[in-house]
């Protein structure tokens, strides 16, 4: 975790302070449900809780230090924090992690870490969708033109533009919530996953008390299934953002100048050159997706485990935990703070809508003339020529407009006066079904 692009309540999911405070959480819990089905005194369970928990509500840097000691003799981290443990609770700690192995606190920590990271980024994408949505009404019926490939295509409106990414977006939030659901499992079912040495009603007390299910078959871990797909919900949504930052970077392009990033006062946008002002967040947006996509293919990889039970998976979990939902966390907030701040230039949208001289309205044309008569092949060909002869003459002192170079052809001219020529290429026409489109998204008329 890199402290400039952290937000301080998802670093702390992840810090060494939270971390042991939840495999506390877990013994505690054990324990309390070990009394209950007598397999350990009940007054030992409630030492467990009552000093434990005063033990870990006040971990001090001492307090680590003096674990990564122990660790380093017994280099075992569950051991070290259990003797850690033990020396502030006295002789009833012999009662703590009865039964079990480290993989159940371990893989039980790992999954209350990332639902609570989980339950920020939904959080996170809730704000973006604030700000998609907004911009969306703001900008329902302001034209602009579509592009494909790059290319001037067909108009359409900028707040479509923003209500798609707002779709996609509500997927992406779905997506968030499925892969919650599917890492929100504990494991309290001992060695190989037998509940040879402890009782299956300890591992449904404990789910009970986290929040989570119970795994319906665990090995010695947690099947790592569950975390693959979790990482992947990750990097697609982390995909969503950099479409979005493309977006926005492309809008920004000097030669565009239909959108921007909000420019703040007393902000310099290089070192050498005054006049700059650079689409810096969208690019930011952009590398820290890729930072995110890259953590997928390692989680894949941690599926394959030997037998019941390997670590291969483990030291990969270390980093891309923390990292994968800190980056994204950060890259969301920054993004809906992007959006909601974004400059719009409507004139320069319709002045960029123009510049063609019209040859966006061809199709409309194109089937006028299939349905007054005209071979699709023939029409086709007819408005490709006009078309050609603008864009050719584009800038240049004979320059026509495209309905003039359609006029000059006999076909048309045989066909359509400039009155009905205009109503045929009438922009408006491009915007009849925006209220529909929205109410599809939105579900409002």
């Amino acid at each position: 975790m890199i402290p400039r692009y952290s937000r301080p309540e998802m670093a702390s999911i992840w810090s060494p302070e939270t971390r042991f405070r939840i495999w506390f959480e877990i013994e505690a819990t054990a324990a309390e449900a070990m009394a209950e089905l007598g397999t350990i005194p009940a007054d030992a369970a409630k030492e467990i809780r009552e000093k434990g928990a005063l033990r870990v509500a006040a971990i001090s840097q001492a307090d680590l230090d003096r674990i990564d000691a122990i660790e380093r003799e017994t280099r075992h981290d569950v051991i070290a924090f259990l003797t850690w443990l033990g020396e502030g609770i006295g002789p009833a700690a012999r009662f703590m992690h009865q039964g079990m192995t480290s993989s159940d606190v371990l893989d039980t920590c790992l999954s209350v870490q990332m639902t609570r990271a989980a339950d920020l980024l939904i959080a996170d994408v809730d704000l973006l969708l604030d700000a998609l949505k907004a911009r969306a009404i703001e900008f329902k019926r302001t034209p602009t033109i579509g592009r494909s490939h790059g290319i001037h295509a067909e108009p359409t409106t900028f707040g479509l533009k923003m209500l798609n990414h707002y779709a996609e977006f509500v997927r992406h939030r779905a997506r968030l919530v499925a892969a919650r659901a599917e890492v929100a499992t504990c494991a309290i079912s001992g060695p190989v996953g037998t509940f040879a040495s402890v009782d299956p009603r300890v591992e449904a007390f404990v789910a009970q008390k986290l929040g989570l299910a119970i795994e319906p078959v665990s090995t010695q871990v947690i099947p790592r299934d569950r975390h693959a797909a979790f990482f992947a919900a990750l990097g697609v949504v982390a995909s969503g953002l950099e479409r979005l930052a493309v977006e926005v970077r492309h809008l920004q392009r000097s030669e565009v100048r239909e959108a921007e990033e909000f420019f703040h006062p007393g902000q310099k946008g290089s070192s050498a050159m005054p006049h700059k002002r650079n689409p810096v967040l969208s690019e930011n947006l952009t590398g820290l997706a890729r930072i995110v996509r890259g953590y997928v293919v390692p989680a894949l990889e941690n599926v394959a485990l030997w037998h019941e039970r390997d670590i291969s998976h483990s030291s990969v979990e270390r980093m891309i935990g923390p990292d994968a939902t800190v980056t994204l966390d950060f890259a969301l907030v920054r993004a809906a703070g992007m959006m909601a701040k974004l400059t719009v230039h409507p004139e320069r949208m319709r002045q960029n809508l123009e510049s063609l001289g019209g040859v966006v309205h061809s199709q409309k044309v194109l089937l006028a003339l299939t349905q007054a008569g005209m071979s699709r092949e023939e029409a086709y060909a007819t408005v490709q020529r006009a078309a050609m002869a603008t864009w050719q003459a584009l800038g240049t002192p004979s320059a026509k407009d495209f309905a003039a170079n359609l006029l000059a052809d006999p076909a048309v001219a045989a066909t359509f006066d400039a009155g009905s020529l205009a109503k045929v290429m009438d922009p408006a026409r491009d915007f009849g079904a925006v209220d529909a489109i929205f109410a599809r998204v939105l579900g409002e008329a």
